[in-house]
């Protein structure tokens, strides 16, 4: 049985202690350590999170039969588009309907805030197994690009978008 909740600040060590689980991962053959060490660093380290809540985004935790089991963040970017920054199951958790509830979430969350028609996006590396997740979602590949994130490396994305009434 999955549930979920809003994270806090008191959260941080947990999404911390979750991403480093999961990011490693998930992308462990598609980046260099040292790229994945940069980038967790860059997203993860504790005043990124600090600064992220603060500033509006909702960052949120899954538990399965009470045991944390997966994470995401949502920010709006404009007043109908919403960026999925984060959607994350650990290892253990996945092929069981994690992501489709974190996923329905997510959707969920903007309904919530937002009444009208908008989109939600979010950027998947294009070599990410987890493509066929998004397209099964109802997901569509909207535009991809290579994005520099500092340190000489570069995130090369599908930009994926679904369209939420």
């Amino acid at each position: 049985m999955f549930a979920i909740r809003r994270a806090t600040q008191e959260d941080i060590d947990l999404i911390r202690r979750l991403a480093r689980e999961a990011f490693p991962a998930t992308y462990r053959e598609l980046l260099t350590p040292e790229q994945l060490d940069y980038m967790m660093a860059w997203m993860y380290a504790p005043e990124v999170l600090r600064r992220e809540l603060d500033e509006g985004f909702a960052w949120f935790i899954a538990s399965a039969d009470g045991e944390p089991c997966g994470y995401l963040s949502v920010e709006r970017q404009e007043s109908a588009l919403f960026h999925l920054q984060k959607i994350y199951v650990l290892p253990r958790f996945q092929g069981c309907g994690a992501g489709a509830f974190l996923f329905r979430c997510a959707v969920e969350y903007i309904r919530s805030v937002h009444s009208g028609p908008c989109r939600m996006e979010l950027n998947v590396n294009r070599r990410n197994r987890a493509l066929g997740f998004y397209f099964r979602m109802g997901m569509r590949r909207l535009r991809e690009g290579d994005f520099p994130i500092g340190g000489g490396y570069y995130m090369n994305d599908y930009i994926m978008g679904l369209d939420i009434s």
